[in-house]
This record gives structure tokens, sequence and C-alpha cells, in this order.
């Protein structure tokens, strides 16, 4: 079994996971990998070992049986600019509040390994929205997808903007409102959810239009086909408003044609038997839990 370890921060708690988890592969005979930033910290606490590693641009390849990334959903999300199109299936051990893509609890790092190593799980393939390359932004040249969601949204100002909306070539509507979020499945218990949108099943092929903060009441979360190509267009007092893929931010003129479409490859999750999606909406959501007493 060949695994790559992943997170952000390192905190004592943390590394008393990390070290049961190493235990764990190493019962397997696992070739373990660190990135290195996250390696770095390890080891500025405790010496764990020697350990190969890998960054954003080398060291991953297919091979690989497992990312393990400790953190939260946004630790995960930043997985994702690592692993790619490399097809290698990813767990999140969160470390803190329960997340929707971060499930197992870090009391339970062992079972990362052996319900892996017993079967006990499924690989969910989750999709991805990119900024296409005719949108031209810097930013986005090697890194254009998201996980979650796109999001436009008013920068510099409490003024609202008009974001001009075309599906597959015919007008939408044009949105006055803080901004507008384009979430996939995955995406729709993100940010999107907290602008009233709806939750989708991670494997349903759709996207989600869900505007922010909207002054015009009418609007409302829209539902679409994932293979829609989406036209954007921003307007509005400022000469410039923010595209975000994700945590990644751009500064982008107004009046600029930005094009949205599905990814042409996806992000495979591990889901276990123990924690799946449905368990994880009842726990997060408190769904079917009686509170009147």
């Amino acid at each position: 079994m060949k695994v790559a370890i992943y997170g952000l921060t390192c905190q004592n708690n943390v590394l008393d996971c990390i070290v049961e988890l190493l235990d764990e592969l190493h019962q397997e005979n696992a070739q373990i990998y660190f990135e290195k930033g996250f390696y770095n910290l390890i080891m500025a606490k405790r010496n764990v070992g020697e350990f190969p590693i890998f960054t954003d641009s080398n060291g991953l390849d297919a091979e690989f049986d497992m990312f393990v990334s400790f953190g939260g959903d946004g630790t995960i999300l930043r997985a994702t600019t690592y692993v790619r199109d490399l097809g290698i299936p990813i767990v999140g051990v969160n470390t803190g509040r329960l997340g929707f893509l971060s499930t197992f609890r870090k009391e339970d790092v062992r079972k990362v390994v052996k319900e892996f190593v017993s079967g006990a799980y499924t690989i969910v393939e989750r999709s991805l929205v990119e900024v296409s390359a005719q949108s031209d932004i810097p930013e986005f040249k090697t890194l254009n997808f998201a996980l979650n969601e796109i999001t436009v949204s008013r920068k510099d100002t409490t003024s609202m903007i008009t974001v001009e909306t075309h599906l597959n070539d015919e007008y939408l509507t044009s949105y006055w409102a803080d901004g507008l979020i384009v979430a996939t499945p995955t995406g729709s218990t993100g940010y999107s959810l907290s602008c009233g949108g709806p939750v989708i099943a991670p494997t349903a092929k759709s996207l989600i239009l869900t505007p922010i903060a909207p002054h015009n009441l009418n609007a409302r979360p829209l539902v679409i086909s994932d293979d829609t190509v989406i036209r954007l267009k921003v307007s509005g007092r400022e000469d410039s408003h923010l595209v975000s893929l994700d945590s990644r931010i751009a500064t982008v003129a107004s009046g600029k044609e930005i094009f949205i479409k599905k990814a042409p490859f996806t992000i495979k999750m591990i889901e276990y038997t123990s924690e799946s999606f449905l368990k994880t909406l009842r726990n997060k959501l408190l769904w079917g839990e009686d509170k009147r007493n």
C-alpha cells in the first residue's frame, strides 16, 4: 500500500493521531509519503522518522492507493490541488468540528487503515467545475478547477453587482446581488447551502446557481445539468470584481466574460461504510432527532 499524508497545521492532539496512523500503516508495510510543509511542522514537534516527501508539483503519481488529509473540509479542498487528475482516492481525518468532506474523527484514525484493508468502503467520484482557458485569467492558468464552487462577488464596495448569466449561449437573467455561486454537488453543502441553496447528493450530475443576497427577491437557486456551459459577465460601480475557485481568489476586470463548465476529470473520495454521506447529513444537520425534550 502506498499512502500520502497531508495537512496544514499540527497541534499536539493531531500529532498523536498521526503517530497512531503511522503505527497502523507500518503494520501493513505501507509506503508512506509526507507533504513537505506538513512533514516539517511535524518534525519540529516530534521526530517521527524519515519519510520521502512530495510537493504540489512532484512526488505524487497514480500508483498511490490513498491520500490522507488531516484537517477540515478546507484542507481537503487544498488537497485536490495536489492530487489534480491523478485519480488518487482522498480520505479526510477531521481534527475539528464535523465536516461534510472530512468525516473521520481523529480518535478513529486507525480505522482509516483497517477499514480500507478490509474493503469496507466505496470510491465516490466527485465532479469539479473549471474556469475555461478562454476566460484568460492568469491566476488560474494551471489550477483552474474547484471541487466546491466557483464564485463571482463584489470587491471594495458595498454596492451590489449585476451578473449577466447565459446558459449554453441562451440568456438566463441578470442577477443583481452581492455575487453568484456556481456549485458542484459536493459544494452544495458549502457556501451555496449558507446562501439558501439545496443539498444535492454527491453523485448527482448537476450544478447549482445560487445568488448571494440578491436584491431581486424572485431570484432563486437554480439546479442545471452539469454539461451546461455557463457564461457570466459582471458590471457594477467598481472597475473590478472577485472570482474565487474554492479558496483561490483572483481580481478580474468588470465586463470580462467568464466561461465555467464541468472539469474533464473527477476527484475520488473514499467513503467508508461506517461514515456515509447520508450519515454525515443526519449528524451535521440534526435530521431525525427529536429536540422537543
